[in-house]
């Protein structure tokens, strides 16, 4: 049976699924989708806990082991810069480094076995990454309380931001490590870093972020670039769609040489800088083309939409009107047969009409409004609603009528009303033995 297809994932969470890729060198796409979807896609909290993880402190969602980078820094081609402490001169230089020799071997010896035994009784505490933006504040506030705030501005943030920073921008980043034990640290910082030319040049050429390797995240940073000695700088910079380290520079550097060492750097990465750059803005171009072409298609398609609603909104409005036409049709029909069934029921409920002889007949003429004339005999006794039923059953009466003598002109009362629910006879009406009567249409009423 074959294995479910995994969801699809949406914009922002392809671009994380990169980003994290970049930050932490996995070269598994399934390993970092597995390690994200583990932190909810918080890539801040990934990343933490897969330095975590390098450093030797278990994951709490024990994902596979894999390698320990966060940056690329397996390019070969990277550049070091190695700058070591000036060998001692003369008699008594040599003498004096000599005598020390021993009593410095001892020292560092000893105390690299009592830093040895005290990780089997107590774990280092910076292994454990609590409170990253608070580790580089805190070296921050610690730096200007002993150097000052004449500095290069310090990147206020964890070494995540300031690598997604620099991709996003484009620009160098600059990693600095304090060792604040070393004794090179204090020199490094008043002669070089803290200098007016350093400061103008890392100021306006790169992001730069620094931190203690006593804090966690200085630890942790460390961990993954693998200083050797201090005071350790690293250039970071996007190669190739990953941020990988291009320069190394390690020990007590001056500012001239200091400032000379970098600008190398930069101009020995600037083509991969430019064809980052070019290569971006042909992707942002083809992403605004795209949405151009998106919005003209949606333009399109509403306008599209816009005329099938027209449309069937002047089909349903034909439709309708065909079926109040039809409907007006059939009840015209229904009325018609309505009234011819009620001309007929009253034509077969008339009286029969007197013989010319009977003394009680009376002849009355008709004047119909189609100007013809019928004739017919009724009894004086007879009601004047006879008369009516009479004309209603002929196929020439329109629905609606009335009788009207001629001299006087008068109505004649042939239907009940409230005030005369019994019409009056012939005879009660005054017609004599012959009349002429005339029917008026009142349709159009």
């Amino acid at each position: 049976m074959a294995a479910p297809e995994e969801p699809e994932l949406s914009q922002a969470q392809t671009e994380k699924l990169l980003q994290f890729q970049d930050l932490t060198g996995l070269e598994s796409m399934d390993q970092c989708r597995r390690t994200l979807e583990q932190h909810n896609w918080n890539i801040e909290a990934a990343v933490q806990d897969r330095l975590n993880e390098q450093e030797g402190v278990p994951s709490v969602f024990n994902p596979p082991p894999s390698r320990p980078l966060q940056v690329n820094t397996a390019d070969h081609r990277v550049y070091s810069y190695i700058v070591s402490r000036p060998q001692p001169r003369g008699l008594l230089g040599w003498s004096y480094y000599l005598i020390m020799l021993p009593f410095r071997f001892t020292y560092y010896t000893l105390l690299d076995i009592f830093r040895f035994a005290l990780r089997f009784i107590r774990p280092d505490p910076r292994g454990r990454v609590t409170d990253p933006v608070g580790d580089v504040v805190s070296f921050i506030q610690g730096f200007e309380e002993k150097y000052g705030r004449s500095h290069p501005v310090f990147y206020q943030g964890t070494y995540s931001q300031a690598l997604n920073d620099a991709k996003r921008e484009l620009r160098y980043l600059l990693v600095y490590l304090h060792g604040d034990d070393h004794q090179d640290t204090d020199e490094f910082c008043r002669s070089t870093l803290c200098t007016e030319e350093v400061i103008t040049f890392l100021n306006t050429q790169m992001l730069f972020w620094a931190c203690s390797t006593s804090k966690p995240e200085g630890y942790r940073v460390s961990q993954a670039l693998r200083e050797n000695t201090y005071p350790f700088l690293a250039m970071i910079m996007l190669k190739d769609r990953r941020m990988t380290v291009v320069g190394r520079l390690e020990g007590l550097i001056q500012p001239e040489d200091f400032i000379n060492q970098l600008t190398f750097i930069m101009d020995a990465n600037q083509t991969y800088l430019m064809s980052e750059r070019l290569e971006r803005e042909e992707r942002n171009q083809t992403q605004v083309l795209r949405q151009q072409q998106d919005e003209a298609y949606l333009v399109s398609l509403r306008a599209d939409q816009e005329k099938e609603r027209k449309k069937r909104e002047e089909l349903e409005q034909r439709r309708q009107e065909e079926e109040k036409v039809r409907q007006s049709a059939l009840a015209e029909e229904r009325r018609r047969r309505n009234l011819e069934e009620e001309k007929e029921r009253k034509s077969e409920c008339l009286p029969l009409e007197p013989p010319a002889d009977d003394p009680e007949s009376v002849k009355i003429v008709f004047k119909l409004p189609n100007d013809t004339r019928v004739e017919r005999r009724f009894l004086f006794g007879q009601s004047l609603t006879v008369i009516h039923d009479f004309l209603f059953s002929l196929k020439e009466t329109p629905e609606k009528f009335q009788i009207v003598t001629n001299f006087p002109r008068r109505v004649l009362p042939c239907l009940p009303t409230e005030e005369q629910p019994n019409p009056p006879s012939l005879k009660e009406a005054g017609l004599s033995r012959s009349e002429v009567l005339f029917v008026q249409d009142l349709t159009d009423d």
